[in-house]
C-alpha cells in the first residue's frame, strides 16, 4: 500500500460517492432485504434502556427504525459527511447523527449501553484497532452487535484489487476470523445469525456445520458481550 495513501480519507470519499445510491436501496435493505432479520435480533439481547451507538449508520434510516420501532435511544455515527447530511433528515429527540471515524470515536469510556454496526468494521486499515475503539466506548456487560459481510457477498470485491498490490479500503475477513479476534480480544459470543443469499434456505443448511453455513452466507451477524 502506498505510503501516501490515507485510508480514512479516501474510504470516507468513496462513501460520499455512494451516498445518493445508499439512500436509494437502504429501506428495502432494513424493512425487506438482507438487514430485515437484524433488528428483531438485536431486540431480543438488548433492553431500550441507555444509549444505543450505531456506527457506521449510513443514511441513518436502520437508526431510525431503532427508535422507531424499538424505543431506543440513538446516536448514529458515519465516516461520510453525505450520509450524516442525509441521516440529519431524520433526527428526533431521541435520535441525533454525527460524523465520526469508528478508529477514534467521539465519545467517553462506557457511554453506550449497547452497539450496532453493520458491515462496518470491514471498511477499516486496522480492525483490531476498531474492536478495541468498540470496547473502549461499552459499559461493562454491554453488548455489540456486528455484522461480517460473508463469502457470498458483492461487495467483498472491494478487496480484490490487494492481490495487485493496489490501494484498497475494504478489509476483507471471514466470518470465523472476525469471531476469533472477538473472542480473543475481550468479548464473549452470545449469539449469531445468518443471513443467506436468495435461494439459500435455512432448511438447505440446517444440516451442515457452523463453518459451512458461513462459507455460504452473505452476511454473519454476531451478538457479543463485555467482558
Amino acid at each position: 500500500m502506498s505510503n501516501l495513501f490515507n485510508w480514512q480519507k479516501e474510504a470516507e470519499k468513496q462513501w460520499d460517492k455512494r451516498a445518493d445510491f445508499w439512500t436509494k436501496s437502504s429501506r428495502d435493505m432494513w424493512d425487506e432485504g438482507s438487514r430485515s432479520t437484524i433488528l428483531p435480533f438485536f431486540k431480543k439481547y438488548v433492553q431500550p434502556i441507555g444509549k444505543v451507538i450505531d456506527i457506521g449508520c449510513g443514511d441513518g434510516y436502520g437508526s431510525y427504525k431503532l427508535t422507531s420501532e424499538g424505543g431506543y435511544r440513538v446516536v448514529g455515527v458515519d465516516l461520510s459527511s453525505e450520509m450524516i447530511r442525509l441521516a440529519k433528515e431524520r433526527e428526533s429527540e431521541e435520535l441525533t447523527f454525527l460524523q465520526g471515524d469508528i478508529n477514534q470515536l467521539p465519545f467517553e469510556n462506557e457511554e453506550a449501553a449497547a452497539i450496532l454496526t453493520i458491515n462496518c468494521i470491514e471498511w477499516t486499515s486496522d480492525p483490531l484497532r476498531a474492536l478495541e475503539e468498540l470496547r473502549r466506548i461499552v459499559k461493562p456487560a454491554g453488548y455489540l452487535c456486528i455484522a461480517i459481510l460473508g463469502p457470498t457477498s458483492h461487495p467483498r470485491e472491494n478487496s480484490f484489487n490487494r492481490l495487485y498490490q493496489k490501494d484498497v479500503i475494504c478489509n476483507t475477513m471471514m466470518p470465523w476470523e472476525f469471531e476469533q479476534l472477538a473472542t480473543e480480544n475481550g468479548w464473549n459470543l452470545v449469539d449469531d445469525l445468518a443471513v443467506y443469499k436468495r435461494g439459500v434456505t435455512e432448511q438447505l443448511t440446517v444440516h451442515l456445520s457452523k463453518e459451512l453455513k458461513q462459507s455460504l452466507s452473505f452476511m454473519w451477524v454476531f451478538m457479543l458481550k463485555k467482558r
